[in-house]
């Protein structure tokens, strides 16, 4: 609860969650490497506060949420768990756009099969790049799995501002997931946007910096780094810090298949940032 709280699902969160990528196998293919291991993270999350937790069928595909299952269900009342429909693997483990009606209704299909839900309490469209199916078709499906109670609430992955603006006039949306991060904000207009409108902000990838950040990016971890020497923290605490910091909508997801790098996550919530540090890592 440290790290403050935000309303989600119409339930009240704290704003650091987990994902749950990592819990897979090698490139996010195949089963744990531990599988033990993974339903203790995942327990041990649950125990240190977290209430939102973020998954993907195409995980493994199939395993992180087969993991999640085995861990906690049934489910807390006050849990969210977050899913996202739009993509999947191929056998050599390539990615690929998942959004014609078919594909975003067999995927919804797994993740109610899989996590043993009746229904998602939120479901991200996960948007793809090179897709051929137009964004308001396939939104246009994930409000039809909405209205057959299949998905309780809307949010938006890999997004434009441009597209959140144009499912705002469709549907309400309660959640955006971009790569957002002190080393890459690419996202800022949208991030302020959410502020506005009371939608949460799940960043992922909280320590990657911007491709066309290039040389500013490596000077930009050098910073991160310097402050997590002084502080006598990790990089990545330090990087979630600022997320918390940056604004009351933002909801961090980091992501780990170890229980001990999972407590060193969370106890970003419990991390101060002091003004000096903080404009040290605005100017990165």
């Amino acid at each position: 609860m440290t790290a403050g709280t935000l309303t989600l699902a119409g339930r009240e969160v704290p704003r650091l969650g987990y994902g749950t990528m990592r819990l897979t196998g090698p490139h996010i293919m195949g089963p744990p490497a531990d599988r033990p291991e993974a339903v203790r993270v995942l327990r041990r999350a649950v125990e240190l506060g977290v209430r939102v937790i973020d998954t993907a069928w195409y995980y493994g595909p199939y395993e992180a949420n087969l993991v999640l299952a085995e861990a906690l269900h049934p489910y807390a009342d006050d849990l969210v768990i977050v899913t996202k429909l739009g993509g999947a693997r191929r056998p050599d483990g390539s990615w690929y756009s998942a959004l014609s009606a078919q594909e975003l209704r067999e995927g919804c299909e797994h993740d109610l099969r899989l996590l043993q839900l009746d229904a998602v309490p939120v479901a991200h469209l996960r948007w793809m790049p090179g897709a051929e199916i137009p964004f308001e078709d396939a939104l246009g499906t994930m409000i039809s799995l909405q209205d057959e109670g299949k998905i309780e609430h809307l949010g938006l992955s890999n997004v434009s501002q441009e597209q959140v603006e144009l499912a705002l006039t469709q549907t309400p949306i309660v959640t955006v997931s971009n790569a957002y991060s002190v080393l890459n904000r690419a996202d800022e207009g949208l991030v302020e946007r959410c502020e506005q409108a009371g939608i949460a902000y799940l960043p992922f990838f909280p320590l990657a910096a911007s491709p066309v950040q290039s040389g500013a990016g490596v000077t930009g971890a050098g910073v991160v780094a310097d402050v997590a020497t002084r502080l006598q923290v990790s990089a990545t605490q330090v990087a979630l810090a600022w997320l918390l910091h940056r604004s009351p909508v933002m909801l961090p997801i980091p992501g780990t298949s170890s229980v001990a790098h999972l407590e060193d996550n969370l106890a970003a919530a419990s991390l101060r940032l002091s003004p000096e540090d903080l404009a040290a890592l605005d100017a990165a």
